[in-house]
């Protein structure tokens, strides 16, 4: 089952795999941007001390908890949260050959290309829990398809792009706002350069044969329809849509384009969830948490006050309770987001500018309505509901409105 419009909390990286995994969002877990600091050495801090994920609900239940791959919410050296294998990045992204690992509590340069490295370790992983002792979580977090792009992919896959018309990657004019930070020595403005879009999709195409790679050892070990299988994203991305290569911080300011924070979503549990539906509904990232302990009849004893609901009923085909309409929030620092079927609004505190999409008749977000005299009322409306929510669950001390409007990368706790 595919959703066509699941939402992560916060479109950027760190902020977002912390919401996946808590079920709350960033004012109240306080990480807000991508993890700067703090991921190895004497002075590493771990992010989410105090708060209760999904894996530590599920050991506690009596589930074996692997990771191999990305784990970038600090700490990188420490198993936590109810992980008992642990196999990471020792930050977040970076070279794709030799990458920086961590392996038994080690800071090691893993020989190899790291989205095979990744696999490799979690297909150990998967033989060893294949025997049915426990049941077993496995996370397999790829830093694909994060830069560099160029000369770090296998050639042949490289190669297979050279005749791409990228037409999913139209390469508009510059964004004004377009960030100028630097990837794989090329500005963000670089628009058009076809050696980064061969680069990008060939870093998609390995992860996809590696993805292979785990669903065929299922089927190996006999365990496809014993196995909830989950593909999501933790941001997504422009490649030159409207104007830059990013995702949220890929702008100054912030942004929320519908590219940063609508991202895949794919769940696949043969004989359970109903193969080759496409689910419209909308669904945030807020959601997960909720959904995969529902799904999994695993007790969610955590007082904590969460924003999602579970949306397992669809996932089963089931009619999903009556609810009042769905709205998805997002934040990424002092930039606030609420998102109807019909309409976008972004606050960006203190700073400006705000936006307002008529996503209905204007999908790509073209047309800033935020000065339409004619829109005022709709305007106080959105933004009245929008501050009812987050004042509903922010945590006053992890406020992410009093950050400044740069997205330099978080370095300390906020307590």
């Amino acid at each position: 089952m595919r959703f066509e419009n699941f939402f992560v909390a916060s479109p950027v990286c760190s902020p977002s795999r912390a919401s996946l995994l808590t079920g709350r969002i960033p004012s109240q877990h306080g990480v807000h941007d991508w993890l700067r600091e703090g991921n190895i050495g004497p002075d590493a801090i771990p992010y989410l001390e105090g708060e209760v994920a999904y894996t530590d609900l599920l050991a506690r239940n009596g589930w074996t908890c692997g990771l191999s791959g990305k784990w970038h919410l600090g700490d990188s050296q420490i198993p936590q949260h109810g992980f008992t294998d642990w196999f990471v990045h020792q930050s977040g992204g970076g070279q794709y050959n030799n990458a920086p690992m961590v392996r038994n509590g080690q800071l090691v340069d893993e020989p190899g290309y790291i989205t095979d490295v990744i696999t490799d370790e979690a297909l150990n992983l998967l033989d060893g829990y294949a025997d049915g002792a426990s049941p077993f979580y496995l996370g397999v977090h790829y830093t694909a398809p994060h830069s560099p792009w160029i000369d770090e992919h296998p050639q042949h896959i490289v190669d297979s792009y050279d005749d791409c018309a990228f037409e999913s990657c139209p390469q508009e004019p510059r964004n004004p706002w377009a960030a100028a930070g630097l990837v794989d020595g090329l500005n963000y403005e670089a628009l058009g350069n076809r050696e980064a879009l061969k680069g990008y999709f060939a870093a998609v195409t390995a992860m996809d044969q590696n993805v292979g790679r785990l669903l065929d050892r299922l089927d190996e070990h006999g365990l496809t329809e014993d196995t909830l299988v989950v593909f999501l994203s933790d941001n997504g991305f422009s490649c030159g849509h409207h104007g830059f290569w990013g995702k949220g911080n890929g702008t100054v300011p912030r942004n929320m384009y519908e590219n940063s924070i609508n991202v895949p979503a794919i769940f696949s549990h043969p004989g359970r969830i109903p193969a080759g539906r496409v689910e419209e509904s909308m669904v945030s990232a807020y959601d997960f948490m909720p959904t995969l302990l529902d799904y999994l009849s695993v007790p969610n004893h955590t007082s904590k006050n969460l924003p999602g609901r579970s949306f397992a009923p669809m996932l089963l085909g089931e009619p999903i309770e009556e609810q009042d309409e769905v709205v998805i929030f997002d934040e990424y620092g002092p930039v606030r987001m609420m998102r109807t079927r019909e309409w976008k609004y972004v606050y960006r505190h203190a700073y400006g500018p705000h936006e307002l999409y008529d996503l209905v008749n204007d999908p790509d977000e073209r047309a800033n309505l935020i000065d339409q005299p004619s829109r005022k009322d709709l305007i106080a409306s959105l933004k009245e509901r929008m501050d009812a929510w987050f004042a509903r669950y922010v945590d006053p001390k992890k406020d992410g409105l009093v950050q400044d409007g740069a997205a330099r990368g978080q370095t300390t706790l906020f307590r």
